[in-house]
C-alpha cells in the first residue's frame, strides 16, 4: 500500500510518519484491497490544547474512505482515525458481501 504524508504548515519528524506507515499498513490485515492512502497533518491555530488534526483517505476499490480527528497529539489523533477507518471497513466488508 502506498502512504502518502502531508504536513501542513510544519514538517513533520521521521518518528512520526513511520508511526503513522505503521499504523496504516496493520489496515491492511483488514481488507487487502487497500490501494493506498492519504494523510493529512494539520495544526490548527487556537490556545486549545487539542490543536492537532489528522486526516486519513483510503483508496478502495469502488470508494474512498475517509477520516477525520483532532486531539492534544498526532498520534493520538491518528489512532483515533485509524480506529474510525477500521469500522469503516467492517461496514464497506459488509455490504460488498
Amino acid at each position: 500500500m502506498q502512504v502518502k504524508i502531508h504536513s501542513v504548515q510544519f514538517k513533520a519528524d521521521q518518528k512520526l510518519e513511520s508511526f503513522i506507515e505503521d499504523k496504516l499498513v496493520k489496515l491492511n490485515g483488514f481488507y487487502d484491497q487497500i490501494m493506498g492512502s492519504e494523510v493529512f497533518l494539520k495544526l490548527e491555530n487556537t490556545n486549545e490544547p487539542k490543536n492537532k488534526i489528522a486526516e486519513i483517505r483510503l483508496s478502495i476499490p469502488g470508494n474512498d474512505l475517509f477520516a477525520k480527528k483532532q486531539s492534544k497529539t498526532f498520534e493520538e489523533a491518528t489512532d483515533q482515525a485509524i480506529e474510525a477507518l477500521r469500522r469503516q471497513i467492517h461496514k464497506h466488508k459488509d455490504r460488498v458481501k
